[in-house]
């Protein structure tokens, strides 16, 4: 089995794949800061609890934006499960072409997503909305080419800055709503925060549309943990909550060679 794990500024997204089908979701937060072995017990402990015997994970890889915590990943995965995982960075295999200025600095979360829209949706142009601490909206050409990205505060970094920056706006819980007008504080926050982040991504579709892709037709991918909020609205063509994990497995496919043994 193949053990996937996305570490976010948030949360840690993991997967565990039995061939290409998933067998398991968790995730967990990402704020503290653990050892390697708080992370190693946690992580036999889910598998565990889901009836998936630790012993059975033969591969790991791992996308991550926050690089102090991959010293204790990767000690985790070593001590732990007698792997040594496989991060997506540079000199990895993706199947892109990232036609960025300095295509180190694209996050590896980005490039797990491109890998399994371009994968899902062949010889196709996407934007891909990806909802979560940021929203970001990477366009990808059907030639699997990588154009680039905008990044914008997603929905809790935007309600914690009206929070913080004002004396008596109080944090909400974020969630879809019908109506434009709030009868109060805490539902005007909610609406504001909900049709902006609709309105944005429309706006983004138009502009990616007539300045990447002249106006051809073009596949709009939300994924991301809030982006299951945002798919009623219509916003998206298709949702696929999974796809940084598919992306994750995908890559772990065109490396096998890059796996180590540990002795």
């Amino acid at each position: 089995m193949l053990l996937t794990l996305d570490v976010g500024n948030t949360q840690i997204f993991g997967g565990v794949f039995k061939e290409d089908q998933i067998q398991l979701r968790f995730r967990k937060t990402s704020k503290d800061r653990p050892s390697s072995d708080e992370y190693g017990l946690f992580l036999k402990s889910v598998l565990r609890e889901n009836q998936i015997d630790p012993r059975s994970i033969q591969k790991i890889v791992i996308s991550s934006v926050v690089p102090e915590l991959n010293y204790s990943l990767n000690g985790a995965c070593v001590k732990y499960f007698g792997a040594r995982p496989l991060f997506l960075q540079a000199g990895v295999k993706t199947g892109l072409k990232i036609k960025t200025a300095n295509p180190q600095e694209v996050g590896a979360d980005l490039i797990a997503n491109a890998i399994a829209a371009t994968e899902l949706y062949p010889d196709t142009h996407i934007l891909l909305v990806d909802c979560g601490t940021a929203n970001t909206f990477s366009a990808i050409n059907r030639a699997r080419e990588y154009l680039g990205v905008s990044i914008v505060p997603g929905l809790k970094l935007a309600m914690e800055s009206l929070q913080h920056g004002t004396a008596k706006l109080p944090s909400v819980e974020i969630k879809a709503v019908t109506q434009a007008v709030g009868r109060t504080t805490s539902e005007a926050i909610q609406s504001g925060l909900y049709w902006q982040a609709v309105g944005m991504i429309k706006e983004m579709v138009f502009q990616l549309k007539q300045q990447d892709f002249k106006d051809q037709p073009l596949k709009v991918i939300g994924t991301g943990g809030l982006g299951m909020m945002l798919q009623a609205s219509g916003v998206f063509d298709v949702y696929e909550p999974d796809l940084i994990l598919i992306g994750l497995y995908k890559v772990a496919q065109m490396n096998l060679g890059l796996f180590e043994e540990i002795p």
